[in-house]
């Protein structure tokens, strides 16, 4: 990684200096270009469903070093949490109530979910957001996309446009927590009227809020792009190199009051003598990822273009952990002799790596007159990837322990292929009818043994899937323009996903889990003018077999994830923005929903005798999905000062599906406050400097967690527990920045 970093900055070095004698440096203006764009999945402003756009000004006004889901946290529906409690590190995003697994995310319109769990890893892209030159959200199912299958949300990512100048960008932050970012960016600007070269360097760290959840982030992103009369060009690579202190535990409400919301119970030992807790240093999560993209765009005509992406992506790294009193035969050790007692269980760390490849190619072929924009498009993927683990040491171990033995490995093999036609036609001149019908095919197969262990057979679980999907997603909807302020839009679409590897590997032994589907029904209207915009949207999406936690624990005592028969997500999202006077401008949006598993039968184990215990609950409310999600936004701006107040307002929401008062995370109201202030002093483009004070208020809240149950029984008589732990956040701190252009 850093051989291929130096070698991009000192080629970006030598061609800006080139540029900066290039005499035809503003030619380009005369060859009519575009840059190259994968917009195929992308919605426009007939396309009937619900959307939301973040251009470049306001990624840079939050990218101080919080990750990338924090920068969207704005917009209707979204809601982010964060292991670290700072927002850097191990980040989600969830929009109507869905998770990171079920949001698909393309960058230029190559998918970026990993391809097995089908959750994006913020953490393996440190920084991407500076990289980034817009995003759109579409909530719902959305327009087909490649990749995962988009089962509430989808986001598409595009990254930076070309400069004709060249340009050096140099920014920096620190604040609470040890937390400091420092982003080094660079480009050529046009070289003979055909090259640009961009680059960017950025190193974030941080303490962490919670004790001990530490990051240590590094990352670059390369592109090199070549544009001709009907042709553009695009190689680019970024890579993202992670070191994470796990904090994934979180504390429950005891630990917390014992020993303090900054509890982490992750790397625990043992306590001294005198009374000390010893945690493992090295708990961390260490991973590199590193992407390449090339990105075709070529205009046959002035009606017709197409788009063509290759990709590749390598992902390596580990985890290691200490663990208590393990029992040795799980982890393919015999037992030891020590000070005369024949131990069959000891403390000690393990390691659990992958080693994983994901490439394929995306393509689109475009048409649009007056009347009709048109595509046909799809991609084909490949992921192959090895999970694997060994023991590191083994308290009081007598013997040679060798750190290479493996105790269990596994393959996954997912071969995603999808082809997809989408037209948009104008019926009238104010009526458009929009139709997306997409094909999809999935085979995915896991062979070998996984890490846990089955006491029935004395053998670590075996993996013998070998799955196919074939799934038909269609879309139909009306976009109707009535007049020059006026929008309303009705869609239904269908939408199906494949069950994630965690389905699998933690499911019952001698039963699958099935594919869920999605149906969705969307209706909106938006009015616009020249200071005021506005929009409503009501939506209900109606799930069948959607996979959910019950409660129920699969033959090692894992927990399940199950088949629901029916469930549902209905809603109604409310947006306005107002241009004030004397620049002064406010922005507000909410969504107020109803998030019900329609039957919901929850089974429980007898603590001793494994006894299973069924409690039908009828309709519950689905985990994790809070009633209402309100976000006001109140900026000022003038002459270079630029103020910006956001606030978010999230309701209570349950972890669990069984709705019990145990799993509750309290609603929170979150105030955070942005300032800066841009100027230009001699021999630079512009100096911005500024502050973002998170949590303003000192807000107390959880934003995550997990929660669960059992039962014991005392003279026959049956009697629930509940457990949970929180994701506790921090509460007042800041970032300082500053930001010099040349």
């Amino acid at each position: 990684m850093k051989r291929i970093t130096l070698l991009g900055y000192l080629l970006i070095a030598t061609a800006t200096l080139c540029a900066q004698h290039n005499e035809k440096k503003d030619s380009m203006q005369s060859f009519g270009l575009q840059e190259v764009e994968v917009l195929s999945t992308r919605a426009t402003e007939t396309t009937p469903i619900a959307y939301t756009n973040i251009d470049e000004k306001k990624i840079r006004m939050y990218n101080a070093g919080v990750d990338l889901p924090y920068i969207v946290s704005m917009t209707p529906g979204a809601i982010t949490t964060s292991d670290a409690g700072t927002g850097i590190g191990y980040t989600t995003l969830r929009v109507r109530g869905t998770d990171g697994t079920r949001i698909n995310v393309t960058a230029n319109g190559i998918p970026v979910n990993d391809a097995e769990s089908h959750t994006v890893f913020w953490v393996n892209l440190p920084d991407f957001a500076s990289s980034v030159k817009d995003i759109q959200i579409q909530r719902g199912v959305g327009t087909s996309t490649n990749g995962a299958g988009s089962f509430g949300a989808s986001m598409n990512l595009r990254t930076g446009s070309m400069s004709l100048q060249p340009y050096t960008e140099l920014s920096a932050s620190a604040g609470s927590f040890g937390t400091h970012k420092e982003t080094l960016k660079m480009g050529t600007g046009l070289i003979g009227e055909h090259w640009t070269f961009d680059a960017r360097l950025s190193n974030i760290a941080s303490d962490g809020y919670i004790e001990r959840a530490s990051s240590s982030l590094k990352s670059y992103y390369l592109q090199a792009a070549y544009y001709a009369d009907n042709t553009a060009v695009r190689f680019i690579t970024f890579a993202g190199d992670e070191e994470t202190y796990h904090a994934w535990n979180y504390a429950s409400k005891e630990e917390m009051q014992l020993y303090g919301r900054r509890y982490n119970s992750c790397g625990y030992m043992y306590t001294d003598d005198n009374g000390k807790e010893r945690y493992y240093n090295d708990q961390t999560d260490n991973y590199q990822q590193r992407n390449y993209q090339l990105l075709i765009d070529h205009h046959l005509s002035n009606r017709v273009s197409m788009n063509i992406g290759l990709h590749y992506t390598k992902g390596d790294g580990y985890y290691q952990e200490y663990k208590t009193g393990r029992k040795l035969v799980e982890y393919a050790l015999t037992p030891f002799i020590y000070d005369g007692e024949t131990m069959k269980k000891s403390d000690l760390v393990r390691r659990k790596a992958m080693d994983n490849h994901f490439g394929g190619a995306v393509f689109s072929l475009n048409y649009k007159d007056n009347r009709l924009n048109a595509t046909a498009g799809g991609a084909l993927n490949r992921y192959t990837g090895d999970h694997f683990g060994n023991v590191l040491w083994v308290k009081n171990y007598i013997g040679n322990l060798d750190a290479t033995h493996e105790y269990y490995r596994n393959q996954g093999t997912k071969n995603d292929g999808n082809i997809y036609l989408k037209a948009d036609y104008s019926i009238a001149s104010s009526l458009n009818a929009y139709i997306d019908l997409q094909y999809r095919h999935i085979g995915y197969t896991i062979e070998g043994y996984n890490d846990k262990w089955n006491d029935a057979t004395g053998t670590l679980q075996q993996l013998d899937i070998d799955e196919t999907f074939d799934f038909f997603n269609p879309k139909a909807g009306l976009s109707w323009q009535i007049n020059k302020h006026n929008r309303l839009f009705g869609s239904v679409s269908i939408a199906h996903k494949e069950p994630t590897r965690n389905n699998y590997t933690d499911g019952k032994l001698h039963s699958q889990p099935k594919a869920e589907k999605l149906t969705d029904y969307e209706l909106g209207y938006t009015f616009g003018s020249n200071r005021i915009h506005a929009g409503v949207n009501l939506y209900y999406m109606h799930y069948k077999d959607q996979l959910a936690l019950t409660g129920e624990l699969n033959e090692i005592g894992e927990p399940l994830a199950d088949n629901i028969p029916d469930s549902y997500r209905a809603g109604i999202e409310l947006m306005a923005s107002v241009e004030l006077p004397l620049g002064f401008n406010w922005e507000a949006n909410a969504t107020l929903s109803r998030n019900r598993i329609k039957d919901f039968t929850e089974v429980l184990y007898d603590d001793d005798t494994y006894e299973k215990w069924e409690i039908k609950h009828g309709e519950t409310r689905i985990a994790f999905s809070p009633d209402i999600i309100a976000n006001n936004i109140l900026s000022y701006s003038n002459k270079g000062l630029s103020l910006s107040m956001h606030t978010q307002y999230v309701s209570k929401q349950y972890m669990s599906n069984a709705q019990q008062s145990d799993h509750l995370l309290d609603a929170y109201l979150v105030s955070n406050l942005y300032a800066s202030y841009t100027f230009n002093l001699r021999g630079t483009k512009s100096i911005t400097v500024g502050a973002n004070i998170y949590n303003l208020f000192n807000e107390e809240y959880e934003n995550n967690g997990y929660a669960g149950s059992g039962y014991y029984t005392v003279n026959g008589e049956k009697t629930r527990y509940n457990y949970a732990g929180y994701a506790a956040q921090a509460g007042t701190n800041f970032l300082g920045h500053v930001t010099i252009n040349f």
